[in-house]
Protein backbone atom coordinates (compact mmCIF):
# COMPACT_ATOMS: atom_id res chain seq x y z
CA UNK A 1 0.00 0.00 0.00
CA UNK A 2 1.55 3.52 -0.91
CA UNK A 3 0.53 6.88 1.11
CA UNK A 4 0.16 9.59 -1.67
CA UNK A 5 3.18 12.05 -0.82
CA UNK A 6 5.99 9.19 0.64
CA UNK A 7 7.96 7.89 -1.65
CA UNK A 8 8.47 4.63 0.64
CA UNK A 9 6.47 1.49 -0.19
CA UNK A 10 4.16 0.81 3.12
CA UNK A 11 2.66 -2.76 4.37
CA UNK A 12 -1.05 -2.17 5.57
CA UNK A 13 -0.50 -3.23 9.37
CA UNK A 14 2.23 -0.62 9.22
CA UNK A 15 -0.07 2.89 8.18
CA UNK A 16 -1.20 3.28 12.17
CA UNK A 17 2.65 3.69 12.94
CA UNK A 18 3.36 6.19 9.66
CA UNK A 19 -0.08 8.57 10.42
CA UNK A 20 2.22 10.15 12.81
CA UNK A 21 5.03 10.89 10.86
CA UNK A 22 2.82 12.00 7.98
CA UNK A 23 1.19 14.69 10.92
CA UNK A 24 4.79 16.17 11.38
CA UNK A 25 5.74 16.13 7.83
CA UNK A 26 2.84 18.22 7.33
CA UNK A 27 2.87 20.38 10.41
CA UNK A 28 6.83 20.80 9.39
CA UNK A 29 6.08 21.67 5.67
CA UNK A 30 3.26 23.69 6.36
CA UNK A 31 5.67 25.99 9.01
CA UNK A 32 8.08 26.44 5.92
CA UNK A 33 5.49 27.83 3.41
CA UNK A 34 3.64 29.84 5.85
CA UNK A 35 5.95 31.06 8.54
CA UNK A 36 9.27 31.05 6.47
CA UNK A 37 7.90 31.68 3.23
CA UNK A 38 10.07 29.12 1.23
CA UNK A 39 9.55 28.98 -2.64
CA UNK A 40 7.55 25.74 -3.51
CA UNK A 41 10.81 24.00 -5.39
CA UNK A 42 12.31 24.73 -1.51
CA UNK A 43 9.70 22.81 0.44
CA UNK A 44 9.40 20.06 -2.26
CA UNK A 45 13.28 19.40 -1.49
CA UNK A 46 12.37 19.75 2.46
CA UNK A 47 9.79 16.90 1.85
CA UNK A 48 12.08 14.54 -0.12
CA UNK A 49 14.46 14.92 1.83
CA UNK A 50 13.01 14.14 5.53
CA UNK A 51 10.40 11.06 3.33
CA UNK A 52 13.68 9.83 2.70
CA UNK A 53 15.07 9.82 6.16
CA UNK A 54 11.58 9.15 7.26
CA UNK A 55 11.81 5.30 4.79
CA UNK A 56 15.02 4.53 6.53
CA UNK A 57 13.83 5.08 9.85
CA UNK A 58 10.27 2.94 8.77
CA UNK A 59 13.33 -0.10 8.42
CA UNK A 60 14.46 -0.16 12.16
CA UNK A 61 10.22 0.36 13.08
CA UNK A 62 11.02 3.40 14.25
CA UNK A 63 9.37 6.99 13.59
CA UNK A 64 10.60 10.18 13.67
CA UNK A 65 10.29 11.46 16.93
CA UNK A 66 11.52 8.50 18.37
CA UNK A 67 14.72 8.77 16.40
CA UNK A 68 17.94 8.56 18.16
CA UNK A 69 21.22 10.16 17.22
CA UNK A 70 22.70 6.97 16.15
CA UNK A 71 20.25 6.47 14.07
CA UNK A 72 20.90 10.11 12.39
CA UNK A 73 24.23 9.06 11.79
CA UNK A 74 23.35 5.62 10.40
CA UNK A 75 21.46 7.36 7.83
CA UNK A 76 23.96 9.78 6.54
CA UNK A 77 26.78 6.81 6.46
CA UNK A 78 24.44 4.78 4.38
CA UNK A 79 23.94 7.47 1.99
CA UNK A 80 27.74 8.19 2.01
CA UNK A 81 28.63 4.37 1.15
CA UNK A 82 25.87 4.56 -1.32
CA UNK A 83 27.80 6.79 -3.54
CA UNK A 84 26.19 9.96 -2.09
CA UNK A 85 28.59 13.40 -2.14
CA UNK A 86 29.45 14.98 1.05
CA UNK A 87 27.95 18.27 0.00
CA UNK A 88 24.41 16.41 -0.61
CA UNK A 89 24.74 14.03 2.74
CA UNK A 90 25.66 18.04 4.73
CA UNK A 91 22.43 19.25 2.53
CA UNK A 92 20.20 16.49 4.18
CA UNK A 93 22.12 16.66 7.61
CA UNK A 94 20.75 20.34 7.63
CA UNK A 95 17.15 19.15 6.60
CA UNK A 96 17.05 16.99 9.55
CA UNK A 97 18.29 19.91 11.90
CA UNK A 98 15.60 22.29 10.70
CA UNK A 99 13.23 19.37 10.80
CA UNK A 100 14.54 18.41 14.52
CA UNK A 101 14.67 22.14 15.75
CA UNK A 102 10.94 22.63 14.63
CA UNK A 103 9.58 19.82 17.08
CA UNK A 104 11.83 20.81 19.89
CA UNK A 105 10.40 24.07 19.59
CA UNK A 106 7.00 23.17 19.32
CA UNK A 107 7.80 20.60 22.15
CA UNK A 108 6.84 17.12 19.69
CA UNK A 109 10.57 15.78 21.22
CA UNK A 110 12.42 16.60 24.19
CA UNK A 111 16.20 16.29 22.95
CA UNK A 112 17.44 16.89 19.31
CA UNK A 113 19.05 13.78 17.75
CA UNK A 114 20.93 15.95 15.22
CA UNK A 115 23.37 17.38 18.06
CA UNK A 116 27.03 17.38 18.20
CA UNK A 117 26.66 15.56 14.24
CA UNK A 118 29.64 17.32 12.61
CA UNK A 119 28.83 17.62 8.63
CA UNK A 120 30.67 15.05 6.37
CA UNK A 121 34.07 16.97 5.73
CA UNK A 122 33.46 16.28 2.00
CA UNK A 123 31.32 19.11 2.02
CA UNK A 124 34.10 21.62 3.53
CA UNK A 125 35.34 21.30 -0.79
CA UNK A 126 35.53 24.91 -2.09
CA UNK A 127 32.72 25.29 -4.91
CA UNK A 128 33.65 25.68 -8.31
CA UNK A 129 34.65 29.17 -9.89
CA UNK A 130 36.12 30.58 -12.68
CA UNK A 131 39.33 32.27 -12.89
CA UNK A 132 39.41 35.94 -13.42
CA UNK A 133 40.44 35.90 -16.98
CA UNK A 134 37.69 33.74 -17.50
CA UNK A 135 35.42 35.73 -16.29
CA UNK A 136 36.91 38.49 -18.05
CA UNK A 137 36.23 36.40 -21.45
CA UNK A 138 33.06 35.80 -20.16
CA UNK A 139 31.73 39.77 -19.90
CA UNK A 140 34.09 41.28 -22.47
CA UNK A 141 31.54 42.84 -24.93
CA UNK A 142 31.30 41.56 -28.44
CA UNK A 143 30.35 42.66 -31.62
CA UNK A 144 27.68 44.78 -32.50
CA UNK A 145 24.98 42.70 -34.63
CA UNK A 146 23.03 44.24 -37.33
CA UNK A 147 19.11 42.70 -36.38
CA UNK A 148 17.94 45.14 -33.90
CA UNK A 149 16.45 41.98 -31.87
CA UNK A 150 19.51 40.39 -31.63
CA UNK A 151 21.24 43.60 -30.55
CA UNK A 152 18.32 43.17 -27.73
CA UNK A 153 19.34 39.91 -26.65
CA UNK A 154 23.27 40.58 -26.88
CA UNK A 155 22.88 43.63 -24.59
CA UNK A 156 20.48 41.67 -22.10
CA UNK A 157 22.54 38.68 -21.75
CA UNK A 158 25.81 41.02 -20.62
CA UNK A 159 23.77 43.01 -18.32
CA UNK A 160 22.50 39.70 -17.02
CA UNK A 161 26.37 38.21 -16.79
CA UNK A 162 27.56 41.37 -15.47
CA UNK A 163 24.61 41.47 -12.61
CA UNK A 164 25.58 37.78 -11.77
CA UNK A 165 29.30 38.16 -11.35
CA UNK A 166 28.81 41.87 -9.29
CA UNK A 167 26.30 40.81 -7.35
CA UNK A 168 26.49 37.11 -6.52
CA UNK A 169 22.70 36.67 -7.28
CA UNK A 170 21.17 33.05 -7.87
CA UNK A 171 19.02 32.18 -10.55
CA UNK A 172 15.72 32.85 -9.21
CA UNK A 173 17.09 36.13 -8.04
CA UNK A 174 17.93 38.01 -11.40
CA UNK A 175 14.76 36.63 -13.19
CA UNK A 176 12.95 38.09 -10.57
CA UNK A 177 14.41 41.31 -10.33
CA UNK A 178 11.86 44.30 -10.98
CA UNK A 179 12.68 47.65 -12.15
CA UNK A 180 11.64 49.09 -9.19
CA UNK A 181 14.67 47.11 -7.78
CA UNK A 182 16.59 48.72 -9.45
CA UNK A 183 18.90 51.96 -7.32
CA UNK A 184 21.55 52.68 -10.13
CA UNK A 185 22.37 56.28 -9.67
CA UNK A 186 22.88 54.74 -5.81
CA UNK A 187 24.94 51.40 -6.77
CA UNK A 188 22.67 48.97 -5.68
CA UNK A 189 19.80 46.72 -6.55
CA UNK A 190 17.28 45.57 -4.10
CA UNK A 191 17.03 41.12 -4.60
CA UNK A 192 14.69 39.09 -3.05
CA UNK A 193 16.15 35.47 -1.93
CA UNK A 194 15.08 32.69 -0.04
CA UNK A 195 12.07 33.06 2.08
CA UNK A 196 11.42 36.39 0.11
CA UNK A 197 14.19 37.95 2.48
CA UNK A 198 14.85 41.58 0.74
CA UNK A 199 18.81 42.41 0.82
CA UNK A 200 20.53 45.44 -0.89
CA UNK A 201 23.11 44.30 -3.57
CA UNK A 202 26.13 46.61 -4.36
CA UNK A 203 27.08 46.41 -8.17
CA UNK A 204 29.74 47.53 -9.91
CA UNK A 205 29.91 50.22 -12.45
CA UNK A 206 30.31 47.80 -15.33
CA UNK A 207 27.58 46.17 -14.29
CA UNK A 208 25.59 49.45 -13.75
CA UNK A 209 26.72 50.11 -17.28
CA UNK A 210 25.76 47.03 -18.89
CA UNK A 211 22.11 47.36 -17.54
CA UNK A 212 21.76 51.11 -18.64
CA UNK A 213 22.49 50.21 -21.70
CA UNK A 214 20.19 47.08 -21.83
CA UNK A 215 17.38 49.56 -20.54
CA UNK A 216 18.18 52.28 -23.00
CA UNK A 217 18.58 50.49 -26.10
CA UNK A 218 17.95 46.25 -25.99
CA UNK A 219 14.90 46.10 -23.47
CA UNK A 220 12.21 48.55 -25.57
CA UNK A 221 12.96 45.59 -28.45
CA UNK A 222 12.45 42.60 -26.49
CA UNK A 223 8.86 43.76 -24.75
CA UNK A 224 7.40 44.33 -28.50
CA UNK A 225 4.96 46.84 -27.04
CA UNK A 226 4.04 44.79 -23.95
CA UNK A 227 4.82 45.67 -20.09
CA UNK A 228 6.72 43.83 -17.48
CA UNK A 229 7.78 44.68 -14.32
CA UNK A 230 10.83 42.94 -14.56
CA UNK A 231 13.75 44.10 -15.55
CA UNK A 232 15.19 41.10 -17.55
CA UNK A 233 12.45 40.07 -20.22
CA UNK A 234 12.14 37.51 -22.98
CA UNK A 235 10.38 38.56 -26.29
CA UNK A 236 6.82 39.72 -25.72
CA UNK A 237 7.65 40.34 -22.16
CA UNK A 238 8.04 37.13 -21.14
CA UNK A 239 9.78 36.33 -17.84
CA UNK A 240 12.80 34.23 -18.63
CA UNK A 241 12.66 30.76 -17.18
CA UNK A 242 16.03 29.21 -14.85
CA UNK A 243 16.50 26.72 -17.47
CA UNK A 244 16.94 29.49 -20.05
CA UNK A 245 19.38 30.86 -17.78
CA UNK A 246 21.35 27.89 -17.52
CA UNK A 247 21.70 27.90 -21.03
CA UNK A 248 22.31 31.27 -22.01
CA UNK A 249 25.42 30.99 -18.74
CA UNK A 250 26.47 27.42 -20.28
CA UNK A 251 26.88 29.05 -24.27
CA UNK A 252 28.45 32.35 -23.15
CA UNK A 253 31.41 30.20 -21.06
CA UNK A 254 31.65 27.87 -23.58
CA UNK A 255 34.21 30.36 -25.91
CA UNK A 256 36.36 29.01 -22.34
CA UNK A 257 35.93 25.48 -23.30
CA UNK A 258 34.21 25.34 -19.75
CA UNK A 259 30.87 24.61 -18.86
CA UNK A 260 29.86 27.18 -16.26
CA UNK A 261 26.52 27.58 -14.50
CA UNK A 262 25.24 30.77 -12.67
CA UNK A 263 26.05 29.15 -9.77
CA UNK A 264 29.80 28.98 -10.31
CA UNK A 265 29.27 32.70 -11.47
CA UNK A 266 28.01 33.32 -7.66
CA UNK A 267 30.88 31.11 -6.66
CA UNK A 268 33.66 33.49 -8.21
CA UNK A 269 32.76 36.78 -7.16
CA UNK A 270 32.44 35.02 -3.75
CA UNK A 271 35.70 33.81 -4.34
CA UNK A 272 37.60 36.90 -6.25
CA UNK A 273 36.30 38.93 -3.45
CA UNK A 274 37.82 37.19 -0.32
CA UNK A 275 41.08 36.82 -2.57
CA UNK A 276 41.00 40.66 -2.62
CA UNK A 277 40.55 40.87 1.16
CA UNK A 278 36.99 40.95 1.54
CA UNK A 279 35.77 39.48 5.27
CA UNK A 280 33.39 36.85 5.33
CA UNK A 281 30.20 38.66 6.73
CA UNK A 282 29.81 40.96 3.75
CA UNK A 283 30.40 37.91 1.62
CA UNK A 284 27.64 36.43 3.69
CA UNK A 285 25.94 39.79 3.24
CA UNK A 286 25.79 40.11 0.04
CA UNK A 287 25.49 36.25 -0.84
CA UNK A 288 22.48 35.85 1.16
CA UNK A 289 23.07 33.43 3.50
CA UNK A 290 20.96 33.05 6.48
CA UNK A 291 23.94 31.22 8.06
CA UNK A 292 27.86 32.10 8.35
CA UNK A 293 28.75 28.43 8.43
CA UNK A 294 27.63 28.43 4.52
CA UNK A 295 29.90 31.17 3.86
CA UNK A 296 32.75 29.58 5.84
CA UNK A 297 33.70 27.07 2.58
CA UNK A 298 35.38 30.21 1.76
CA UNK A 299 37.48 30.49 4.74
CA UNK A 300 40.59 28.70 3.60
CA UNK A 301 40.77 31.43 0.90
CA UNK A 302 40.98 34.21 3.50
CA UNK A 303 43.36 32.21 5.51
CA UNK A 304 45.31 32.47 2.64
CA UNK A 305 44.93 35.84 1.83
CA UNK A 306 46.15 36.80 5.85
CA UNK A 307 48.88 34.16 5.33
CA UNK A 308 50.14 36.11 2.55
CA UNK A 309 49.65 39.84 3.93
CA UNK A 310 51.33 38.75 6.99
CA UNK A 311 54.40 37.17 4.98
CA UNK A 312 54.39 40.88 3.03
CA UNK A 313 54.38 43.12 5.75
CA UNK A 314 55.41 41.53 9.26
CA UNK A 315 59.06 42.07 10.23
CA UNK A 316 59.20 38.83 11.86
CA UNK A 317 57.44 36.67 9.26
CA UNK A 318 60.75 38.35 7.16
CA UNK A 319 63.67 37.76 9.16
CA UNK A 320 64.48 34.16 8.33
CA UNK A 321 64.74 35.39 4.93
CA UNK A 322 65.77 38.26 5.16
CA UNK A 323 68.80 36.92 7.44
CA UNK A 324 69.24 34.75 4.89
CA UNK A 325 69.75 37.23 2.32
CA UNK A 326 72.12 39.32 4.60
CA UNK A 327 74.30 36.10 5.13
CA UNK A 328 74.53 35.77 1.38
CA UNK A 329 75.40 39.08 0.65
CA UNK A 330 78.34 39.36 3.50
CA UNK A 331 79.64 36.28 2.40
CA UNK A 332 80.01 37.09 -1.08
CA UNK A 333 81.53 40.95 0.10
CA UNK A 334 84.46 38.38 1.95
CA UNK A 335 84.47 36.57 -0.99
CA UNK A 336 85.57 39.54 -3.11
CA UNK A 337 87.91 41.02 -0.55
CA UNK A 338 90.12 38.31 -0.22
CA UNK A 339 89.97 37.78 -4.12
CA UNK A 340 91.37 42.00 -3.99
CA UNK A 341 93.73 41.43 -1.56
CA UNK A 342 95.34 38.31 -3.58
CA UNK A 343 95.55 39.75 -6.40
Amino acid sequence: MAIPGLRFPLHTHLVQSVDPNLRLLNSFLDYLKVEKGLAPLSVSAYRSDLEQYAGFLLKRKRGLREARRQEVRDFLNSLLSNGVDGRSVARKLSVLRHFYKYLLLDRYISADPTLNIDSPRQWKVLPKALARDEIAAMLAPRSATTPKLAAAIMLRDRAMLETFYAGGLRVSEIVGVKLEDLKLDLGYVLVRGKGDKERIVPLGMPAIQAIREYLAEGRESLAKGKSSPLVFIGRGARKISRQWVWRMVRAASSGNGRRASPHMLRHSCATHMVESGADLRTVQTILGHADISTTQVYTHLALDRLKSVYRAHHPRARRGRDAHATAAGTAALREEKQSGSGS
